[in-house]
């Protein structure tokens, strides 16, 4: 089944848009949660054809926008909602992934009886990376975690988005979208929130306390994350495994839109090494 756009509704809280895609035969299917990078969303590129892959491997797989990314319900695609995208921040990231994980292993989820409960995996993204280790770390329901082209530190991502002291006195920054060409906001409460959270969005030490096993690709060249990042991420936890993936971009020669049926040789890579991850004992 390819259930898209599906909406997890939430008191006091923007809505999540979801997807899965899983084999219906009501078999326990390891779950595995995708989450995206910064300026991303679940339709980007060749993420269906990704999660059809892992269907296809019997995963019961699941992507979603983080409520803040950006997406409305009515156009998930893109960001058509920058007021929501400038109240973004890493807790609300956070807080958004453990909702949509409350509600998967809920009896509200109408597909429970497709998951094995006891088997879960998350894999992020670049930033979405970083926000996996976080929450691997500490909650116990996780058992493996992958990132791809994940970034190693949020404190000095978020001190660069622009000189502090104009950005708290003008209350929002503006980073350019090079493809749709708009201008992003970042209200001042994102900084804000870092400094109030900022033990608990310190990725070294999430990855330091790690217990499940964890896998972690990179391409060599990227040109967005660099690849020291990913040996960072290694060296904090000795029992990870680290893949290097050759000559191809920070999306494994992903780009938006994606008008092709296969995957780019990169990414299939990629999702094949992720599939014997979560499927190796």
């Amino acid at each position: 089944m390819r259930n898209k756009n599906l909406v997890l509704n939430r008191i006091q809280k923007k809505p999540i848009v979801w997807d899965a895609f899983f084999n219906k035969n009501s078999e326990h299917k390891p779950l595995v949660v995708f989450c995206h990078g910064y300026k991303g969303f679940k339709d980007w590129g060749p993420w269906n054809l990704v999660a059809e892959e892992f269907k296809k491997a019997n995963l019961f797989f699941v992507k979603f926008n983080f409520s803040h990314n950006g997406g409305t319900v009515e156009n998930p695609i893109d960001f058509p909602d920058l007021e929501a995208f400038a109240e973004n921040n890493y807790s609300k990231e956070l807080n958004d992934l453990d909702a949509i994980l409350n509600y998967l292993l809920s009896q509200e989820n109408e597909f429970l009886k497709e998951i094995d409960t006891n088997n879960i995996t998350l894999i992020g993204h670049s930033r979405g990376g970083g926000i996996s280790i976080i929450k691997a770390s500490t909650d116990t329901r996780i058992k493996k975690i992958i990132t791809w082209a994940s970034v190693c530190d949020f404190s000095k991502r978020t001190a660069t988005i622009g000189d502090l002291h104009k950005w708290k006195k003008d209350g929002v920054k503006y980073v350019l979208n090079g493809r749709t060409k708009q201008q992003m906001p970042h209200n001042y409460q994102f900084y804000e929130d870092f400094k109030a959270h900022e033990n608990q969005l310190n990725i070294k030490l999430a990855s330091e306390s790690i217990k499940v096993p964890q896998l972690i690709i990179h391409t060599s060249n990227d040109p967005s994350v660099d690849f020291n990042e990913a040996e960072t991420l290694h060296t904090w936890n000795n029992k990870s495994h680290l893949i290097k993936i050759e000559d191809s971009n920070h999306v494994f020669d992903g780009k938006h839109p994606w008008n092709d049926s296969e995957l780019p040789k990169a990414l299939e890579t990629v999702v094949l090494e992720s599939i014997f991850f979560i499927k190796s004992a």
